[in-house]
């Protein structure tokens, strides 16, 4: 009999000190919770944070350098992709282009291969964050270059803006065309 009584009385005392402890774990003082700050009327983090919606991280500029968030061979297929007609991307850069060391640089991510042995490439514009972090948004044109008889083909920039192309040599009938799409669907799912 008092060997089940201590029992019982074990198992009271051991449930009564489950139950406080759990309770503490509860405990909801805020000094348990992280600070959350209001929101910013800083224009750099508001339009920050509309990049981030809107758009896919690419890069980020570090000391002038770029440093690839997504991998080249991603950029690569999606490229090939967003062709749809059979060009096969085997190189992608990110190309910084400033007129003068006034104005704002520009960044274009662009791809470079080929369709039937002809030389295409597509240049994306990026937009740059207050961090220096580079974002493609799907409401950005799209500059395609198809070759006619040109090994390779440039853009033609003037106020940091694509506005024509060129073709390495200039023999009769080499040519390279340029056709702009106003979105693209780089990321669509």
């Amino acid at each position: 009999m008092m060997n089940s009584f201590l029992r019982n009385s074990a198992a009271a005392c051991l449930s009564v000190a489950l139950l406080l402890g759990g309770l503490s774990a509860c405990e909801t003082s805020k000094r348990g919770f992280p600070e959350v700050s209001s929101p910013s009327n800083d224009p750099d983090a508001l339009n920050r944070r509309q990049l981030e919606a809107t758009s896919k991280q690419i890069a980020q500029v570090v000391n002038n350098k770029v440093d690839y968030i997504t991998p080249k061979q991603e950029l690569a297929t999606r490229f090939t992709r967003q062709f749809g007609d059979g060009t096969s991307i085997n190189k992608t850069i990110i190309r910084k282009v400033q007129e003068t060391p006034k104005d704002k640089a520009v960044y274009y991510l662009v791809g470079m291969g080929l369709r039937d042995g002809m030389f295409r490439a597509m240049a994306i514009p990026l937009e740059t964050s207050s961090d220096n972090s580079l974002y493609l948004t799907s409401n950005a044109p799209r500059y395609m270059l198809t070759s006619v008889g040109c090994t390779f083909c440039y853009f033609n920039f003037e106020r940091n803006e694509i506005v024509g192309t060129s073709c390495e040599e200039n023999t009769g009938g080499s040519r390279c065309d340029l056709t702009v799409e106003n979105n693209n669907a780089f990321f669509a799912r």
